[in-house]
């Protein structure tokens, strides 16, 4: 049995707005850490290219991921929802669910051909990696771990633990207003990232693992980046067909994810609920 602290009699007393007010502080950490790394490692991002080299985007970008993801393991281990984050799925997929792995692999190959791998160092492909883990891990435990968790212990069905729980992770990337990203940029992100929220949903459902997720996530960010060529580049480095390819494999993704939202069905039980608890 896991050892929890005092901070779980909080989080265990089930309420939907305690999601709300996970991602809320979770944001409010980021943000704060992201400040103070830009302030201590000020001389080693680049501010006209943080992709500029392997330094820039571990201090830039990745840094304040890894170390939210450091904090959001603490908080699970501490309120004892290791078992509940990383353990199996309470709830069986259903097989049309494989979609989603499916369409997000194809977005990742997709990117990957349309890369252009001259442009890139041995070193900035490392730190890129090393950027998609520390998302992978941050957002996946954050949104399909922990924001799972807390809607599922408050009774919901499936539907609205998906839907709950894609919309919470589509707008926590509203924070990208704070790094100068465009609002028109921002609102495309957010409703692309409700999308692939969706399909990381039903990937987790369908595979029985939020591992899934996280692999699979962790590859598409470096790779979107790396195929747009920037930031916020839309598709800029890659080439017609392959851009094409993957802006339309984007759009169905989003397509489905909305038309899954329709379709998911189930609640899982109290008492599969308390089992994976007092595991």
């Amino acid at each position: 049995m896991e050892e929890s602290s005092s901070d779980a009699g909080f989080w265990e007393r089930a309420a939907t707005w305690k999601a709300v007010l996970f991602v809320v502080a979770y944001l409010a950490f980021y943000l704060a850490v992201g400040q103070v790394v830009d302030r201590v490692f000020a001389g080693r991002i680049d501010g006209d290219d943080v992709l500029a080299d392997p330094s820039s985007i571990v201090f830039g970008l990745a840094l304040a991921i890894a170390v939210g993801a450091i904090a959001l393991l603490v908080f699970a281990a501490r309120v004892g929802w290791l078992g509940a984050v990383f353990g199996p799925q309470l709830i069986r997929g259903r097989a049309w669910m494989w979609v989603a792995p499916a369409l997000v692999v194809a977005a990742i190959v997709a990117h990957v051909i349309g890369i252009d791998w001259g442009r890139w160092s041995g070193g900035q492909l490392a730190a890129l990696a090393f950027l998609g883990l520390c998302v992978g891990l941050a957002e996946e435990i954050a949104t399909r771990g922990i924001v799972v968790k807390i809607l599922r212990d408050a009774g919901h069905a499936e539907a609205f633990v998906a839907v709950g729980s894609s919309l919470l992770f589509a707008l926590m990337h509203t924070v990208n207003l704070f790094s100068g990203m465009s609002a028109t940029t921002v609102a495309v992100t957010v409703v692309y990232t409700f999308g692939f929220g969706m399909c990381m949903y039903l990937t987790m459902r369908v595979t029985g693992t939020i591992w899934a997720a996280i692999v699979l996530h962790a590859l598409t960010d470096p790779t979107t980046i790396l195929s747009a060529g920037g930031l916020d580049e839309a598709g800029a480095g890659q080439g017609g067909g392959t851009a094409m390819i993957a802006t339309t494999v984007t759009v169905v993704l989003v397509v489905f994810a909305v038309v899954a939202a329709f379709l998911v069905r189930g609640t899982v039980s109290p008492a599969a609920r308390a089992e994976i608890s007092g595991a």
